[in-house]
């Protein structure tokens, strides 16, 4: 597959043209990347209105993923959040709300603020941790049933933090029988595209998803897709661009750029094998790690979550045993331990991790300690919350306030108080779980 973006790049500065635009570095190898970061020369495109080496790209990544339209982002999925809501909204109806799992990330957030935008949350129907939010189709249809006005999008987060993936067959199912698109947070699940069966959103009935390629796919930090179904409004191509920069930087890394343009060639040349191979080491792994004594979570392929609160042990303690043997987990809490893998992940780093887990020798049932009992109170909107004067008061002292903005340690990045909630004991017990000492609250009047 031809690397239009790359090939652009490369020429350009095998050439030793003169530089006098932007960056400031002109090339001068600091870093030792700086002779490829480059900005909008004369060839280079626009990445928000691409007729040329970035359309070519993104025309590759199109049919790659088997999408109607697959854009770049350079601002991570965080970007593409925030422009697959404001298309869904842009089609909808004024005073529609739209609807969404709780364990949202705090992008989500931020962009119902600056959209000004209503939310209906949906909460599990069974107690689930702060980064799981199990939606099943009948659910959904009972909530949209219920609603005196629909709502213009669904927005759910799969697969989670913890490897949940989400029926999205069957979502998506629902949303057309309400004619709502469905949009999914599926930053954590590019490569799923190119498993033996595919379970990317796109195969599975979503309107709208993003991806943020740099977390499994080998695409530098903040290299994203936005990607349209098949059979989504066509709206929803045409104002795609626009969209995309509404959430972002005029000045787009050339080279997450590139990454992005490299990687197409990288899923052509043997990826769907090596994903293959990949997956049964992490099965070889988790095997070895039961017998072990380990308790695991393992839905999403490329995951392992080993859950330590089932053990008498914590996520935090277990992430310490990695560290002392110069292993760095994806994210720790009270009562989980996640590792990401990919087909870079080497042989001996695997075995690296068994070496550095000691085996559990006496079961301990312990409480679940990072679940989400509660359903918040929402006394102010989003966006007069967040921007709002507000005061910043230690975790201890938040009872009773209201959050102002999303109070929530990131990894996960998922809020525990929603901006506009009011803060009630359980939300501060969480706090202080995730290490959150200090609360940003609405000033009082």
């Amino acid at each position: 597959m031809d690397t239009p973006i790359y090939n652009f790049v490369k020429k350009y500065q095998e050439k030793g043209t003169v530089r006098l635009h932007m960056p400031g570095h002109k090339g001068s190898p600091f870093l030792g990347c700086e002779p490829l970061d480059i900005t909008e020369i004369k060839g280079a495109d626009d990445l928000y209105h691409a007729q040329g080496i970035i359309r070519q790209s993104e025309d590759n990544a199109t049919g790659l993923f088997g999408a109607r339209k697959t854009f770049y982002a350079t601002g991570g999925s965080s970007q593409c959040i925030g422009a697959m809501v404001y298309l869904a909204m842009l089609h909808g109806e004024k005073g529609q709300p739209i609807l969404a799992g709780r364990n949202a990330h705090k992008a989500f957030l931020h962009t119902c603020a600056l959209l000004d935008l209503d939310v209906r949350w949906i909460y599990p129907e069974e107690e689930a941790p702060l980064c799981n939010c199990p939606i099943l189709p009948q659910q959904l249809e009972g909530v949209l049933a219920s609603m005196e006005v629909l709502p213009f999008a669904l927005y759910i987060t799969s697969p989670d933090y913890l490897g949940g993936i989400a029926d999205i067959r069957g979502i998506s199912r629902v949303c057309r029988k309400f004619d709502i698109p469905l949009l999914v947070d599926n930053a954590h699940g590019a490569y799923l595209r190119f498993l033996p069966r595919s379970l990317h959103p796109l195969d599975l009935g979503a309107d709208m998803c993003c991806d943020s390629a740099h977390k499994t796919l080998p695409v530098l930090t903040g290299g994203a897709y936005l990607h349209i179904g098949t059979e989504a409004k066509k709206s929803f191509e045409h104002d795609g661009e626009n969209a995309l920069a509404l959430f972002g930087s005029t000045s787009p890394s050339y080279l997450t750029l590139q990454s992005l343009d490299l990687c197409n060639r990288v899923l052509t040349e043997g990826f769907r094998e090596k994903i293959v191979d990949c997956v049964k080491r992490i099965d070889r792994l988790a095997e070895n790690l039961q017998d072990m004594g380990y308790s695991l979570q393992h839905f999403e392929p490329l995951k392992l979550v080993i859950e330590g609160g089932k053990v008498g042990i914590t996520g935090y303690a277990l992430g310490e045993f990695l560290r002392e043997n110069e292993i760095e987990p994806e994210f720790a809490d009270a009562d989980h331990l996640v590792l990401m893998f990919t087909p870079n992940t080497k042989e001996d780093e695997f075995e690296k991790i068994e070496s550095a887990l000691p085996p559990i020798i006496a079961k301990a049932e312990a409480e679940k300690r990072t679940t989400l009992p509660f359903r918040g109170e929402q006394v102010m909107s989003i966006r007069n919350a967040m921007f709002a004067k507000r005061d910043t008061v230690a975790a201890e002292q938040a009872l009773g306030r209201i959050c102002a903005t999303p109070a929530v340690s990131c990894p996960p990045a998922i809020p525990i108080a929603i901006s506009g909630e009011r803060i009630t004991e359980e939300m501060i017990r969480l706090f202080l779980l995730y290490g959150i000492e200090e609360i940003e609250v609405v000033m009082e009047t």
